[in-house]
């Protein structure tokens, strides 16, 4: 591929949410990347706009990963590079990289966003809509009041409101995975005490408890063991940067569960290789997956081609337009599942522009 045409469109779908969606076209035929990352969408914007036009291979190869804006964006253009990839060749994306070896992949519902009521009943409520649209794991982030900086006791006490979520949820969907996302609220002591608090409710996974730094690896180490005991998994490290940013964490063995994002490890292919490494220390493979439909469709497709992954996460109903910029062609879900389609080059879907257009 030579002489690419590209282009970057945000689109606000909600107050807090902005896809960051990008193209590369030849002029026939157009592959589309995410490269959403809240809070940090005009970071982003400006290094695509200090890129080459029109983008050559040599351009592709040279991608930074230096910072997490690098990465978002050079992650989204490469997701385009190998999604226009497929459609010239007339493949469905998971058979270019490798063969599809799953055609229904099960995923959980993270209801978080899409939930405003955030007392434990209307966490519970929201949990039993995902439950009706087919899902049967449920993930949520119940713990808005803590922050790291807390004591001890202020922490166990700001804790209290997202235990009561917890609980209100389990009872809602009984026996089903319920996974919990800290998103890096608590510190060691506080997290510890979390683990301990969450044995109860049979909790599939925590996620994410505390700061991910090369210093923190002893820490999380050590809350991995604590959790194992109780029956519990540690999850993480959404936001790692390729290959080499999972490694330190994996030969530390702080995770059982780690989650990356084709958004920022480095676009499909690195995502498989990535895979590969934590099939071989044993760590369980899960996509944070968590905003537009493109980065939904890039992560599915990786997952239908590995053998074997654990959930794949989706953004439960944050807005209606996660389908309608799609013309409504993304696969539902059912009994838990997705089924992929076989049939159609690439993603297998593609944005539709003049909706894009109005929101930008």
């Amino acid at each position: 591929m030579s002489g690419l045409a590209a282009e970057f469109i945000p689109v606000r779908v909600t107050e807090k949410t902005v896809w960051l969606f990008v193209s590369l076209s030849d002029g026939q035929l157009t592959g589309w990347g995410e490269a959403t990352l809240d809070g940090q969408e005009q970071a982003v914007e400006c290094l695509f706009k200090d890129l080459p036009f029109p983008l050559s291979l040599k351009d592709l190869q040279q991608l930074a990963f230096d910072t997490l804006p690098d990465a978002a964006l050079s992650s989204a253009l490469l997701q385009a590079q190998a999604d226009l990839r497929a459609r010239r060749d007339g493949k469905v994306l998971s058979d270019s990289l490798g063969g599809i070896l799953q055609s229904r992949i099960g995923v959980y519902a993270n209801i978080n966003r899409r939930t405003k009521d955030r007392s434990a009943e209307g966490m519970a409520l929201s949990a039993k809509d995902a439950l009706r649209a087919g899902y049967e794991a449920i993930k949520i982030a119940p713990f808005d009041e803590v922050h790291p900086e807390m004591n001890a006791s202020e922490m166990n006490k700001a804790m209290e409101a997202g235990l009561s979520r917890i609980a209100a949820v389990r009872d809602a969907i009984g026996e089903r995975r319920l996974m919990v996302d800290c998103h890096w609220r608590f510190n060691f002591n506080g997290a510890r005490a979390l683990i301990d608090a969450c044995s109860p409710f049979s909790v599939y996974w925590i996620e994410c408890p505390i700061a991910e730094t090369t210093e923190t690896i002893p820490l999380l180490k050590s809350l991995r063991s604590h959790a194992n005991v109780s029956g519990l998994r540690l999850a993480g490290l959404e936001m790692q940067i390729r290959r080499e940013g999972f490694r330190p964490y994996l030969e530390a063995g702080t995770y059982d569960v780690m989650m990356p994002d084709v958004k920022y490890c480095g676009g499909p292919q690195e995502m498989m290789a990535i895979a590969a490494d934590l099939e071989s220390y044993g760590v369980d493979f899960s996509p944070h997956n968590p905003s537009g439909p493109i980065c939904h469709l890039h992560s599915l497709h990786v997952c239908a081609a590995l053998s074997e992954t654990e959930l794949l996460e989706m953004q439960f109903d944050e807005t209606p337009l996660f389908d309608s910029l799609t013309g409504r062609a993304l696969p539902s879900v059912s009994g838990g599942r997705i089924a992929l389609a076989e049939n159609c080059p690439g993603l297998g879907v593609t944005l539709i522009l003049s909706e894009l257009k109005e929101l930008i």
